[in-house]
């Protein structure tokens, strides 16, 4: 019976409708979403994508503006479900940090990587001195976490999807409304997938899922930032490890250099990506962009991308 009901959850949670309403939390800013698509339209980006046998793909993009008193939402095609690449970790550091918080496990539990998990075979950041992972490496669920959101680690990213579960991961994505964004594959070919996900479709975002989890971070009450992503525990330890990201390649090189930024990034063949929040001590906003672009091309793109939204929020 507990097997029948495990696989019944994953049927759900994998197959469930795509959910592609902007909460009423958010004030929709029209003007906003027109100063953002004139952006989009400079940089060539208001158009139909050929990402090869996946057909035809669009930018998904959404900011929302934290300066004020209330959130502003404004994006071009923001429920556009798309590729996420490594960008949904931070969907599974997130339920990780959960079920740590429930007292299942502690951060710094002992975790034995195995075969086929270890999937990395070079760096996402060169410059990185922490080894690769391999099969039968002892090393903590904390360590895990920071290499699979500080360096995109894939192999980190296996092993903790396997500590978190989907089911799990996923029934946390339907609490926030977040179908359509489950957790569906790890990061490996499909002939070493676990039984069940074989077959299962790809993982895929919209950037007004990953904005929305980013402001569940610092979400905003009349008494100030109440961190409900969770619990503020889960809220400040995701906060933390986004802010230590080591990849700057993308939206972090248009920002001013007295920018915090608390981000996650992705890249895969057609795909390049980067959501987070953005403080410089007098603007905040939140900025989630999935470009189809391969990211020789993009990243110029970003940069100017960042360099433009930031003058805007700035300027308002």
């Amino acid at each position: 019976m507990k097997i029948l009901i495990t696989f019944l959850f994953l049927f759900i949670s994998v197959n469930a409708q795509q959910n592609t309403m902007i909460p009423s939390y958010y004030k929709i800013d029209s003007s906003l979403s027109e100063s953002l698509l004139n952006i989009v339209k400079d940089l060539e980006l208001d158009k139909d994508f050929d990402v090869g046998e996946d057909g035809i793909e669009q930018i998904s993009f959404a900011v929302i503006d934290l300066t004020g008193d209330e959130p502003l939402f404004g994006g071009v095609n923001p429920e556009n479900f798309i590729y996420p690449a490594s960008v949904y970790k931070m969907y599974v550091a997130a339920e990780v940090l959960h079920q740590v918080s429930n007292g299942e496990y502690n951060l710094f539990d002992s975790y034995v990587v195995k075969s086929p998990n270890d999937v990395d075979r070079s760096k996402q950041i060169e410059s990185d001195p922490r080894p690769l992972l391999k099969d039968g490496d002892t090393v903590t669920i904390n360590y895990l976490l920071d290499l699979m959101i500080t360096r995109s680690d894939n192999t980190a990213a296996n092993c903790l999807i396997d500590i978190a579960t989907r089911p799990r991961i996923n029934e946390m994505m339907h609490k926030y409304g977040w179908q359509g964004s489950e957790v569906t594959r790890k990061f490996l070919k499909r002939t070493f997938e676990d039984e069940g996900y074989a077959d299962i479709r790809g993982t895929e975002t919209s950037a007004l899922h990953a904005a929305d989890f980013m402001y569940r971070i610092v979400l905003r009450t009349p008494i100030g930032e109440t961190n409900q992503l969770i619990n503020p525990w889960v809220s400040k330890q995701m906060k933390a490890l986004l802010g230590r990201q080591l990849d700057k390649s993308k939206l972090a090189q248009g920002l001013p250099r007295n920018a915090m930024f608390y981000h996650k990034t992705g890249w895969w063949s057609y795909w390049t990506n980067d959501v987070g929040i953005v403080d410089d001590g007098n603007v905040k906003y939140i900025i989630s962009c999935f470009m189809p672009v391969k990211e020789e091309e993009a990243l110029p793109k970003f940069k100017i991308l960042a360099e433009r939204v930031h003058k805007l929020i700035s300027s308002r």
